[in-house]
């Protein structure tokens, strides 16, 4: 029966089935084992070779690191090497100096010792000598004391004077042969210094005045101003005098409105604010519209063009005269000087030519020329501001000249060139000098009438104060004072000291430009009548 047999059959196949079941379980795991063991095995050997070759790598790298610190270390020690012979060549060098120059102050002390040796030798001898001297001047001493006593025994036998009396006698006799000696040693050497320093300053500031020569200029207080027709001045004067007042208080000078036909007057004591006016008049009748608001205006842009100018003129000045480094304040101020005058001279053609004055001074004897410049060009730079400024204009120009660090022998030179106060430089003389060169120039400056009288007048009262003079008169425009003395009261000896003395109390009393020459003339005449 069929259904009995297959159950046998179904009975059997179940055990099979559980061992094929096991069967392919194990040999999946040893195929699983095999497989996993082989990826191992060949993991394994990729790690081995991935090691061999970074061994390897570092290796080589290793290797050029330490070939590469070989390298710097040999660089290194070549550079340690070259600086240490650089530093031992140095140092020789410097050992070489040093004794070149041991050897020259050996040299120079053993020129030194030699040198006081023969001094001390020569003071030996000098010793000896003033000994000698001594002992002879003892022996005159004795012989003068014992002639002195001979005499006053002799002087009491012949006129029967006391002892007082002779005393007085012989100190008289005494004091007149000295002052006669004294004026006679005076004269001479004064005679000597007087050639020695006149031929050596002559011919330094003959040289100085063939190499420049300065323009001179005068300037007067008032300045004038051309108008078209007499129809302009009421114009400038406008409705009751408002024009002209607007003018006057815009520009700060006087207007002069005559009958004086094509001109009007300004007239101020500030050159500036006359030039600044002159150019604003001259700017409104040009321009007709004269009104005080075009006033104001003209005078503001004048004001501009003149301050321009004025700076304009210290620059061409300081470029004359090459000196460079002045501040622009100086320069301003500088130029400000084209508009003051000094006794009718310009004062900035003046300071030009004081400068190359010195610098030809300065140069003939030796010293700086550039400064010997500088200063003569700055020493009257406080005439700009004197009339602001109290005081006067040496001290105010020094004092300027302070605030801008200028040197101190420019300012010496400004404040002491008119012997005010002690001059501290050997410039400061030159400066003085060659300002009174520039002031005593024919033409260069001019006086009023009163004062050049006055001038001549305190000249012939100073020369007639002192004893023993009949007339005197000044002469060659104040130049020079020639002195008639009495023959009777003044003799030869005291005739120099007399001379000297007047000149000496001109000095201190008066001021002047240039020098003055003091003649003293003493004359004797002898009359006799033959009947």
């Amino acid at each position: 029966m069929p259904g009995i047999i297959s159950c046998p059959i179904l009975a059997l196949s179940g055990p099979v089935t559980a061992g094929i079941t096991v069967a392919a379980v194990i040999i999946g795991v040893v195929v699983t084992f095999v497989i996993q063991k082989t990826i191992a095995r060949n993991k394994l050997l990729a790690a081995e070779t991935e090691a061999k070759n970074r061994v390897e790598v570092a290796s080589r790298q290793a290797e050029n690191i330490v070939k590469e610190a070989q390298l710097n270390a040999a660089n290194e020690f070549l550079k340690k090497k070259e600086k240490f012979t650089a530093e031992v060549e140095t140092t020789q060098a410097e050992l070489l100096n040093l004794e070149r120059r041991l050897s020259k102050r050996e040299d120079t002390l053993d020129r030194q010792g030699e040198s006081l040796n023969q001094k001390e030798k020569q003071l030996r001898d000098n010793e000896r000598e003033l000994e000698q001297k001594h002992q002879s001047n003892d022996a005159k001493a004795k012989n003068l004391s014992n002639l002195i006593t001979q005499q006053k025994n002799q002087l009491l036998k012949i006129s029967n004077l006391d002892v007082e009396q002779a005393k007085e006698m012989l100190l008289k006799r005494l004091e007149e042969e000295c002052d006669k000696d004294m004026s006679k040693l005076i004269e001479r050497k004064l005679e000597q210094a007087n050639e020695a320093s006149e031929e050596k300053s002559r011919e330094i500031i003959s040289l100085a005045i063939q190499r420049y020569a300065a323009e001179q200029t005068c300037e007067i207080s008032v300045s004038m101003v051309d108008i078209p027709n007499d129809e302009m001045k009421g114009r400038i004067i406008g409705r009751e005098g408002r024009n002209i007042r607007a003018f006057e208080k815009a520009t700060g000078v006087d207007v002069v409105v005559d009958d004086t036909p094509g001109v009007i007057v300004l007239s101020g004591f500030n050159p500036i604010r006359r030039e600044t006016a002159r150019l604003s008049m001259e700017r409104l009748i040009q321009d007709g519209r004269i009104h005080p608001s075009r006033i104001e205006e003209l005078v503001v842009q004048a004001k501009k063009d003149v301050h321009a100018k004025v700076q304009q003129m210290g620059k061409e000045a300081a470029t004359e005269v090459d000196v460079r480094g002045l501040n622009n304040k100086i320069i301003g101020m500088l130029g400000a000087l084209h508009y003051r005058t000094s006794y009718g001279q310009n004062v900035l053609r003046h300071s030009v030519e004081v400068a190359f004055l010195a610098q030809v001074m300065a140069d003939e004897l030796g010293l700086d020329g550039s400064m010997a410049k500088r200063a003569g060009l700055l020493h009257d730079i406080g005439k700009a501001m004197d009339r602001e400024v109290e005081g006067g204009h040496p001290a105010i120009g020094a004092n300027y000249l302070k605030r801008f660090k200028e040197p101190q022998i420019v300012i010496n030179a400004a404040e002491a060139h008119h012997g005010d106060v002690p001059a501290d430089n050997p410039y400061t003389p030159l400066i003085a000098a060659a300002d009174a060169i520039s002031a005593s120039r024919p033409g260069a400056r001019r006086e009023t009438l009163e004062r050049y009288i006055k001038r001549l007048e305190k000249l012939e009262e100073i020369a007639n104060s002192f004893k023993g003079v009949e007339s005197c008169y000044a002469i060659q425009a104040g130049r020079e004072v020639r002195v008639i003395v009495d023959a009777n009261k003044v003799d030869d000896g005291s005739a120099a000291m007399v001379a000297r003395d007047i000149a000496k109390k001109i000095e201190e009393e008066m001021t002047y430009p240039g020098e003055i020459k003091v003649t003293l003339l003493r004359e004797t005449r002898c009359i006799e009548y033959a009947r």
